[in-house]
C-alpha cells in the first residue's frame, strides 16, 4: 500500500462544503472520499506548460480551406 499523509484545509467557505458534501452523496461516497479522489485526479494530470511543450514537438498538421469546408460539412470542428 502506498504511504500517505494526512491533509487538512482551513477556510474553506461552509457553503462551498456543503457543494462538495451534496456531490459526494450523489455519488455514494464520503466528503473524504470524494476529495480524495479530487486531489488524485487533479495530481494526475499534467500542467499547462508541459501540455504546451510536448504539443510545441509535435509536426504541424497541414490542412487546406477545402479540407476545413469538407470537416465542417462532416460535423468536424
Amino acid at each position: 500500500m502506498a504511504e500517505t499523509t494526512v491533509v487538512q484545509v482551513r477556510d474553506v467557505p461552509a457553503e462551498a462544503v456543503e457543494t462538495l458534501k451534496a456531490r459526494a452523496a450523489r455519488r455514494g461516497l464520503s466528503l473524504a472520499a470524494y476529495l480524495r479522489e479530487l486531489i488524485l485526479e487533479e495530481a494526475s494530470l499534467p500542467e499547462l506548460d508541459e501540455v504546451m511543450a510536448r504539443l510545441a514537438q509535435d509536426e504541424p498538421i497541414e490542412y487546406t480551406e477545402e479540407d476545413l469546408r469538407e470537416f465542417r460539412s462532416d460535423g468536424r470542428r
